[in-house]
């Protein structure tokens, strides 16, 4: 055969192979990374108890916890901390890394927590419409979004698709999997332990309250 021929043949793989790259560069998992795990934490140190939260924005379990975590945040903020990380099912949630991306983006702007909640309270569980169904959801909706909420979108967009961003969330999944935990959202601990509540604030709390009654008995002198 020609060299023009295989001349071609090696644009079209070039080609193809940069297609493959940008396409799971921004949207899925790009395995482990050196970078520390996320840091995203609100409320009080004043007990040493915290809740972590390992959630997907896409999820739509995570959008029916959504709500009610936040209810207990709020009951208990002068009480424990919470901190929420990413745990994006990519493989059955197209759009879960792109949202978890949204969130690091904005938090390198100090908007982390607004930009959890833009993103939980624009879902559609059912997956059917909105930023979980979009084939762009930075062009269509989080630019939207980085905008209501005061960001430099020019930077906002770079930091998206940037390396630092993706690996901050990849630090996120390999602390998951140290944990041993059933990859699942959202999943929960209470001080390190692994913790299943109901879908309810009582459920929560009720666990939270008996974590802060024997964290104070192992501490009394």
């Amino acid at each position: 055969m020609s060299k023009q021929f295989w001349a071609v043949i090696l644009v079209i793989v070039v080609a193809l192979g940069g297609v493959f790259f940008a396409t799971s560069h921004n949207n899925t998992d790009s395995g482990s990374t050196s970078s520390q795990p996320t840091n995203h934490v609100e409320g009080s140190t004043s007990t040493g108890v915290k809740l972590v939260e390992y959630g997907d924005y896409e999820c739509p379990y995570c959008g029916q916890f959504y709500p009610i975590v936040k209810q207990v945040v709020a009951t208990n903020s002068d009480k424990i901390q919470f901190q929420f990380r990413n745990l994006p099912l990519s493989q059955i949630h197209k759009n879960a890394f792109a949202g978890a991306r949204a969130a690091e983006a904005a938090g390198l702007q100090g908007k982390f927590w607004e930009m959890h909640d833009a993103l939980y309270d624009n879902q559609d569980p059912n997956g059917a419409q909105g930023w979980v169904a979009s084939n762009d959801p930075l062009g269509e909706y989080f630019d939207g979004f980085a905008t209501k909420l005061g960001l430099n979108k020019a930077q906002f967009d770079t930091d998206f698709a940037s390396s630092k961003v993706n690996n901050l969330i990849n630090a996120d999944l390999d602390a998951f999997k140290k944990t041993g935990v059933d990859e699942a959202t959202p999943t929960f601990f209470l001080d390190g332990k692994h913790i299943t509540p109901g879908y309810s604030a009582a459920d929560f709390q009720k666990l939270i309250d008996a974590e802060i009654k024997a964290k104070a008995k192992t501490t009394t002198p």
